[in-house]
């Protein structure tokens, strides 16, 4: 599990291609002691497995799926990519709870300026704007982000110096394609609320028993 809290921008040092899965070097300025084989890695929100290290270059594969769901099969070598390493037992909960597993990607519609700030505008797939909500959290490129407002299938993200500085997110235009990951609590209440032959959890569950007030009509 991560929590969106970028550790470092890598670039792609070279890119192999083989029949059924991709391989990516990524040159990292973290601590190479800090990367063995088999770990886990974010890369710009995209959950690998380390499968080889030289020094400040870790390779990890991505399977054919992982390429068509997510932006990595856009990516070509010197691009600049989002890094977190899974967090372990003693870490610091700083961000939200990021799996890794993109659920979408989404297309910057537009990028201002508010203050020191940057506005970004993002468009998903109208399967997840259901998951989106004003003040909620989302991951875009594996960057945890508090979605500042919410219409239809777009979501609008305030981005502070810091996280514009420290990761890619600065550097989007419009156009550009993100990796999206939504609230992983979100789908879990869509399922428990849900009608459940057993437990009768529904909607009607939770007005009667005063879960949620105002029922209407």
């Amino acid at each position: 599990m991560f929590t969106g809290i970028i550790e470092d921008v890598g670039r792609i040092a070279a890119i192999k291609r083989f029949e059924g899965r991709w391989e990516f070097a990524i040159r990292t300025s973290l601590d190479p002691a800090g990367i063995h084989e088999g770990d886990s890695i974010a890369v710009d929100g995209v959950c690998l497995t380390v499968i080889r290290t030289e020094g400040a270059v870790f390779a990890a594969d991505a399977s054919l799926e992982t390429l068509s769901l997510t932006t990595l099969k856009d990516k070509v070598g010197n691009d600049r990519v989002n890094l977190e390493r899974a967090m372990s037992a003693d870490s610091r909960f700083g961000g939200h709870m990021v799996l890794g597993h993109v659920d979408g990607i989404g297309h910057v519609a537009t990028v201002g300026r508010s203050g020191d700030s940057i506005r970004i505008e993002v468009e998903v797939p109208g399967d997840l704007s259901r998951y989106i909500v004003k003040k909620g959290s989302v991951a875009v490129d594996g960057i945890s982000l508090t979605v500042n407002d919410q219409r239809d299938n777009r979501f609008m993200l305030n981005v502070i110096p810091h996280s514009s500085t420290k990761t890619t997110i600065g550097s989007k235009n419009p156009g550009d394609q993100v990796n999206v990951e939504i609230d992983i609590i979100g789908r879990y209440v869509e399922r428990f609320v849900a009608r459940d032959a057993k437990t009768g959890l529904d909607l009607d569950f939770l007005y009667e028993y005063g879960y949620i007030k105002g029922k209407q009509s």
